[in-house]
């Protein structure tokens, strides 16, 4: 694939589908996610809207995107649980989100106020998000708003700052980036990498956590979420690829992990895991539905700290 022409990823809009439809339904005391879809356009909200209102609609392509939004939201759900509780443990005054997409927390965590921000990603992808954080409107949803009628139709960041750090990284040097973009590699830094290990091969995967430890001091910290190898999900990615019915089909998983090889490979760069749990086990602990089980099943998230 040419990444110089890539195009923004359709994965990182179906998430924040998945969240825009899990806002004010699922795990209401511990999730929350009003900012999600502020950052869809017209056409992406549709979907969500009929999650939200469990409508499905007629016809096999509008199911098919249904069912993506539907099932993402079940997922999406306990992984942003239990990063965000993670980060909220192990805040520094420095995050680095690695492979940012529409991620919102810069927009949606309180705890963040006194903490500089990093969002890394793909220049197409970058690109995508900024013009999306511009056109952000009111948007008419059952949920609490964001802001008031006066402020500005720019979302406003909670983080103290926000720095946007365009980085393809199977080519450029991240370290490099970062640099640029004023990173302290001396300062604890907490560093984010959600929903990008699977498409990156494990030769990209290796060099981006060289590239994080190089610039990891002690008391920093590195959540990770990626996915275990599993058959059920294998066939099902191949189909939906065979078949090109979904959004995402043609941003195929590169890379699978074992926990204990991840583990191994945080360890051969002094990053030491202290948990690392399942999204089914997650979503157990949020009382919350499990019918994609095999989904919740492979992905992982991991925390590992440099002490």
């Amino acid at each position: 694939m040419n990444t110089s022409a890539r195009a923004a990823s359709r994965t990182a809009v179906l998430v924040c589908q998945g969240r825009a439809a899990a806002d004010g339904r699922a795990a209401t005391s511990r999730f929350a996610d009003p900012v999600a879809t502020r950052l869809l356009r017209v056409a992406e909200r549709a979907p969500v809207n009929e999650v939200r209102a469990g409508t499905p609609p007629q016809g096999w392509q509008a199911r098919t995107t249904y069912e993506s939004v539907r099932a993402c939201a079940e997922v999406v759900v306990p992984r942003t649980v239990a990063i965000d509780e993670a980060l909220r443990t192990r805040m520094t005054g420095q995050l680095v989100i690695l492979g940012a997409g529409l991620d919102t927390r810069a927009w949606r965590l309180p705890e963040l106020t006194q903490t500089d921000v990093w969002e890394v990603d793909h220049p197409a992808s970058q690109q995508d998000k900024r013009a999306r954080l511009t056109e952000a409107t009111d948007v008419d949803v059952d949920v609490h708003a964001v802001r008031g009628p006066d402020e500005d139709a720019a979302l406003p960041a909670l983080a103290r700052s926000v720095r946007f750090t365009p980085v393809d990284f199977a080519v450029d040097d991240l370290g490099a980036a970062l640099d640029a973009a004023g990173h302290d590699p001396s300062a604890p830094t907490t560093w984010l990498w959600e929903g990008v290990v699977p498409y990156l091969t494990r030769a990209e995967v290796r060099a981006t956590v060289a590239a994080v430890a190089v610039r990891t001091v002690p008391g920093s910290a590195l959540i990770v979420n990626y996915q275990a190898p599993s058959v059920k999900a294998a066939a099902g990615r191949l189909l939906t690829r065979v078949l090109g019915s979904s959004l995402t089909s043609g941003e195929p998983w590169r890379s699978l992990w074992k926990p204990r090889r991840m583990a191994s490979l945080l360890a051969q760069y002094d990053l030491r895991v202290v948990s690392d749990d399942t999204l089914l086990a997650l979503t157990h602990t949020l009382a919350g539905p499990a019918r994609g089980r095999t989904s919740l099943r492979s992905g992982r998230v991991a925390v590992a700290e440099r002490r």
